[in-house]
């Protein structure tokens, strides 16, 4: 069995062919999916698809390139989600200080803000930590949740430990499949196994071999197969492995 920890599978991109995205995915050998929420707007929709596919879970948050357009009381509208739905955790969240439309002050307050409401319920983080990655470890020292999984990984070795140490997860997936992502990939197979969890960002980052068209949870498989090769394993193993890491950090799966 494998878990894709981190599939949008709510998004625009699969509104023609859903059904068949997910089938192809369950007929892969993907039994669980989680579909992190970004924005307040989306949150029905992300419950309607998780309601429709037996195996599908949400996580509900604001995602850093959406709080441009985020009031104050969207955290109020949240808070009332995770009261209501029990969501398997708190995610998209987290910051990107790669794009520079979107104000980092005001990323950091939302952030900051819904790491309070993870803390409150008790509840893990999916964080987004593109370009970001020693700001979230500080706001993580400082406001202590009970882990979660750092969603496509692409920081130092030395940064893997200390969200190791603050009992995260680390999230590999598409990127992890070009032989050019040298750092990723040595990360890959010389991290600790039981801190790798699998994803596929469907529809975004996709593997080598789609040639840049639209990713989907069905590649996991695939995904899978990197992982395995690069650690010199068979990838029942990965799968099993991955699967009760993912689980350990999301137990509502």
């Amino acid at each position: 069995m494998l878990i894709d920890t981190h599939c949008h599978l709510d998004a625009a991109e699969f509104d023609t062919d859903r059904d068949a995205v997910q089938a192809a995915a369950l007929a892969g050998g993907v039994e669980r999916i989680v579909v992190p929420a970004v924005a307040v707007d989306g949150f029905r929709k992300t419950k309607t698809v998780v309601g429709r596919y037996p195996g599908c879970g949400a996580a509900y948050g604001i995602h850093p390139l959406y709080v441009m357009q985020a009031r104050e009381a969207d955290l109020v509208v949240l808070r009332a989600w995770l009261v209501d739905e029990k969501p398997l955790a708190v995610g998209e969240i987290g910051l990107d200080f790669y794009v520079t439309d979107v104000a980092p002050a005001r990323q950091e307050f939302y952030f900051v803000e819904q790491l309070k409401l993870a803390r409150e319920f008790d509840l893990p983080v999916l964080l987004h930590v593109r370009r970001a990655v020693d700001q979230i470890l500080k706001h993580l020292r400082r406001i202590r949740v009970r882990g979660g999984i750092a969603h496509a990984f692409n920081g130092s070795r030395q940064q893997a430990d200390e969200f190791i140490k603050l009992g995260f997860k680390l999230g590999f997936g598409g990127a992890m499949t070009y032989s050019g992502s040298t750092r990723i990939r040595a990360l890959a197979a010389e991290l600790p196994l039981e801190a790798i969890v699998l994803e596929t960002d469907a529809p975004d980052i996709p593997p080598a071999w789609l040639n840049g068209r639209r990713n989907a949870p069905g590649e996991l498989p695939r995904i899978a197969g990197v992982l395995a090769e690069l650690r010199g394993v068979d990838v029942a193993h990965i799968a099993a492995a991955t699967s009760a890491s993912a689980r350990a950090i999301l137990p509502g799966l």
